[in-house]
């Protein structure tokens, strides 16, 4: 039975890919993967805080208000709890592509535009044969409208679809009203066809 298909463009041998998680972490993990038949092989998002140390900001800040309102703590990630750094991804991501013959996708998790987009340019450099978008935004400010949610969502797709010349899937969160109308944007803005709510 033929089970190929095409994803991003790229041809599989079939639909099964593990997604996203520490299973990429790990060289020979990567390589049982393969050997277990994953037709392609995720890593891990390198998430923008990483990238511009507002992770650690953000953690020195809320740690000065400890007594204050310790359970909001819990709402950010730690700075240690990150396993590879930005640099340290890509060459990761090269170990990788040395180590399977089945296609790489790296990932990107991210909001706001800034310099940390050039890491997409720097991802697919590193050999990824596709590129995750993963976007999370919940806002909590009362200024902010839906529409210019999706306004920043798209001005980002853009300018990172913009420098790629691998494909880019984009991973919404499920806090978007109008998904289908939204979805129908980011095809105008030639993402590819691939969207899913996490």
């Amino acid at each position: 039975m033929d089970l190929s298909t095409s994803y991003l463009g790229l041809r599989l041998a079939h639909p099964l890919v593990p997604g996203a998680s520490p299973l990429s972490d790990d060289l020979d993990t990567v390589r049982h993967l393969e050997d277990a038949g994953a037709a392609a092989i995720v890593l891990r998002s390198l998430f923008e805080e990483q990238i511009t140390r507002e992770a650690q900001a953000t953690h020195d800040h809320w740690n000065s208000h400890d007594d204050a309102f310790a359970e909001a703590l819990t709402f950010f990630p730690s700075a240690d709890s990150f396993v590879l750094g930005p640099d340290e991804y890509l060459n990761h991501l090269r170990r990788v592509k040395q180590t399977v013959q089945v296609p790489v996708i790296g990932s990107l998790n991210g909001m706001t535009p800034g310099g940390w987009l050039s890491y997409a340019r720097l991802i697919e450099q590193a050999g990824a044969d596709a590129l995750e978008l993963n976007v999370y935004h919940s806002p909590t400010d009362f200024e902010t409208s839906g529409s210019e949610v999706e306004r920043q969502t798209l001005k980002m797709v853009r300018q990172v679809k913009h420098g790629l010349k691998i494909p880019l899937a984009v991973k919404l969160s499920p806090c978007f009203t109008a998904f289908a109308h939204f979805a129908r944007q980011l095809d105008g803005g030639r993402a590819r066809r691939d969207y899913c709510f996490r």
